[in-house]
Formats: structure tokens, C-alpha cells, sequence
């Protein structure tokens, strides 16, 4: 059974770093895509970025580019999203998720199918 656990969220100021932590369980995902979103009070859930476990290539949403680093560690089993300035708008809980099979890069939420509790980040101005 595939488990995914999030963790590192928090509270920090703007133009602060935090690391959420993704790790992984339940199958290898040596061939799959792995993606993190997130979802502010009364919004939809948006996309922020997804890796190819594979290849390590990485793809980011258009309100994170340059601020935000999606990476994976093979032998922990783990998907991380470094995130740097960030900005009160960045408060959301954030989510981890596998994508489906065959894999794919996706910014739809539907195309996820395995998803963690989420960690909240909160941003003060």
C-alpha cells in the first residue's frame, strides 16, 4: 500500500525558506512522477511542482519558478520542495502525490492518485 508523509511545514516570515519532506513507501517509484500541490483556504488546489523519479528532471508552476527547488533522494525514498522567498501568498497546506500510471507530467490534481495528509506553511507579512 502506497503511504506518503509530508512534514516541515511551519510558520516563517517573508522572504523565509522552508523544506517540506515527502517520504515515500508501499512500491518503488523508480518510474514514476511525483508532484506537490497546495490549497489556501476557499481555493482550488494548485499545482506547484513535479519531479520524474527516474530522471530527476523536475517541472515547476508558473507562481513558483525561481523560487522553489522540487529533488529526490533514491536511496531515502524521499521527494523534497525547498522553498525560498517565500511570501504571504504561499500559505497554503501543502500536499505530496504519485501520479498515475503510465507516468506523466500533470498539473491536474485528477491525475495523482496517491496523496499525504498535507503540512501546513503559513507566511506572515
Amino acid at each position: 500500500q502506497v503511504q506518503l508523509a509530508e512534514s516541515g511545514g511551519g510558520l516563517v516570515q517573508a522572504g523565509g525558506s522552508l523544506r517540506l519532506s515527502c517520504a515515500a513507501s508501499g512500491r518503488t517509484f523508480s518510474s514514476s512522477v511525483m508532484g506537490w500541490f497546495r490549497q489556501a483556504l476557499g481555493k482550488e488546489r494548485e499545482f506547484v511542482a513535479a519531479i520524474r523519479w527516474g530522471s530527476g528532471i523536475p517541472y515547476y508552476g508558473d507562481s513558483v519558478k525561481g523560487r522553489f527547488t522540487i529533488s529526490r533522494d533514491n536511496a531515502k525514498n524521499t521527494v523534497y520542495l525547498q522553498m525560498n522567498s517565500l511570501k504571504p501568498e504561499d500559505t497554503a497546506v501543502y500536499y505530496c502525490a504519485v501520479g498515475r500510471s503510465p507516468p506523466r507530467i500533470s498539473d491536474r490534481p485528477r491525475d495523482y492518485d496517491y496523496w499525504g495528509q498535507g503540512t501546513q506553511v503559513t507566511v506572515s507579512s
